[in-house]
C-alpha cells in the first residue's frame, strides 16, 4: 500500500478520521480532498485549479487521499494501488455529520480549508439522505470495473467500527514487526 484512495458511502462516513490514523500508522501524509477544494469562507476551487493539485499528489510515490468527489475521482484511481471504501450505514453518516457540527461549531477542522468554519446547512443533509444509496450503487459498478481491468489494485471494505478497529490493528501490527 503506497498510494492509498479512503472514500465512504457518503459524508460522515468517518474517512477522514481513518484518514488520520492509517496516515499515523504508516507515516504517509494524508491529503483530505475538502482542504483542497474549499478556499477560505467557503469558496470554491476551480475544477482547474482542484484536479492539477490532485495530479501533483497523484504522482508521488506514498500518499493517502481522503474524500469522494467524483469530478476528479478519475486521477487519483489511476494512481492508486489500494482503494479503502468505509460502507457506514446512512443514518449514522448522518448522525455523525451533525454531531461533527455541534463539535466544531465555529472552528476550521484539520481536514477542511482554512478559513471554512464549521457550519450547517438544510441542502446537505438532504443531499446525503437522498442520494445516499445511488452513490453506492455507483461505486459498486465503480469498483467491479476496476476489478476487472487493473485487478492488481487492492480494494478494501470496511463495514463497521470492528472491522475498521481491526483493520487498523493489524496493520499497526505488521508495521511494528517490519
Amino acid at each position: 500500500m503506497n498510494r492509498i484512495m479512503v472514500m465512504g458511502a457518503s459524508a460522515g462516513a468517518g474517512k477522514s478520521t481513518f484518514a488520520k490514523k492509517l496516515g499515523d500508522i504508516l507515516d504517509y501524509e494524508v491529503h483530505h480532498l475538502d482542504a483542497l477544494f474549499w478556499k477560505p469562507g467557503w469558496i470554491e476551487a476551480s475544477l482547474d485549479e482542484f484536479r492539477t493539485s490532485q495530479e501533483k499528489i497523484a504522482l508521488t510515490s506514498r500518499w493517502i487521499i481522503e474524500g469522494n468527489y467524483s469530478n476528479s475521482y478519475d486521477i487519483r484511481v489511476a494512481q492508486a494501488d489500494t482503494i479503502i471504501y468505509i460502507d457506514a450505514p446512512r443514518l449514522l453518516c448522518l448522525y455523525r455529520v451533525l454531531k461533527r457540527w455541534i463539535t466544531h461549531l465555529g472552528k476550521t477542522r484539520s481536514d477542511m480549508g482554512k478559513g471554512c468554519n464549521e457550519k450547517m446547512e438544510w441542502s446537505f443533509l438532504t443531499f446525503i439522505w437522498t442520494t445516499y444509496y445511488p452513490r453506492k450503487e455507483k461505486m459498486k459498478k465503480r469498483f467491479e470495473e476496476i476489478q476487472q481491468t487493473s485487478p492488481e489494485k487492492k480494494i478494501i471494505f470496511l463495514q463497521n467500527k470492528s472491522e475498521i478497529a481491526n483493520f487498523l490493528h493489524e496493520l499497526q501490527t505488521n508495521h511494528t514487526n517490519l
